[in-house]
């Protein structure tokens, strides 16, 4: 799913988890045997392509979500364009027992694998996030802390070609925990304990703004 990061109608997450706005057909969404993962689906649908039980690389995710940005700059009328940027989201959920460093080890080189052979490196190329959300009965402490911190964005020849990144989010729904990169937005639709306030920017809104940066 391609949005303009300019010019569109924001919606971002969406803040009823019942909702099915005009735009996106319900039949192409799956149902997920999940009750909360159904929900998230809800916030999520208005702006990922969503797919189930997907594979990669030898890892199974319950969901993945890909959502694509362009930020486009004009010259006193929006057909006289010179500049586009790219940006793009993958998103892999994935139901775990335990999370521990290994885990994230794991996923943070999945994440270097995907770049080296997903990425099309170039000037209109800005970001490409790989989002890992593992979802799990409890966060230890020193996942926690890991998370919190971490840092996962480098910069493809020296910035010239944009940079990707790696995120986070580790959710125990039953706990009403989570922790989260700096830079994962989508967290806010994992947190169905917390409504999503209109008056703050929704989903699309936080990462435009960042593609706009």
């Amino acid at each position: 799913m391609e949005r303009t990061a300019d010019g569109h109608t924001e919606t971002g997450v969406s803040s009823q988890d019942g909702g099915s706005p005009a735009d996106v057909d319900l039949a192409d969404v799956p149902d997920w045997d999940d009750e909360y993962l159904d929900r998230v689906s809800d916030r999520l649908m208005h702006n990922y392509d969503l797919e189930k039980d997907y594979r990669i690389e030898g890892e199974s995710f319950t969901l993945y979500g890909e959502l694509s940005l362009v930020s486009q700059k004009h010259f006193l009328h929006p057909a006289l364009s010179f500049a586009e940027h790219e940006s793009n989201e993958h998103l892999f959920v994935k139901q775990v027992d335990r999370v521990d460093d290994d885990t994230l080890d794991r996923f943070a080189a999945l994440g270097d694998d995907l770049a080296d052979k997903w990425i099309e490196a170039t000037e209109e190329h800005f970001c490409t996030e790989f989002t890992f959300v593992l979802i799990t009965d409890s966060i230890p402490d020193t996942v926690r802390s890991r998370v919190d911190s971490h840092d996962g964005r480098t910069l493809l020849k020296y910035g010239y070609h944009g940079h990707y990144e790696t995120n986070f989010v580790v959710v125990a729904p039953d706990e009403a925990e989570l922790v989260a990169s700096d830079n994962a937005d989508v967290a806010t639709a994992f947190r169905l304990w917390e409504p999503i306030e209109h008056e703050e920017p929704g989903l699309l809104g936080l990462l435009s703004r960042r593609l706009q940066l």
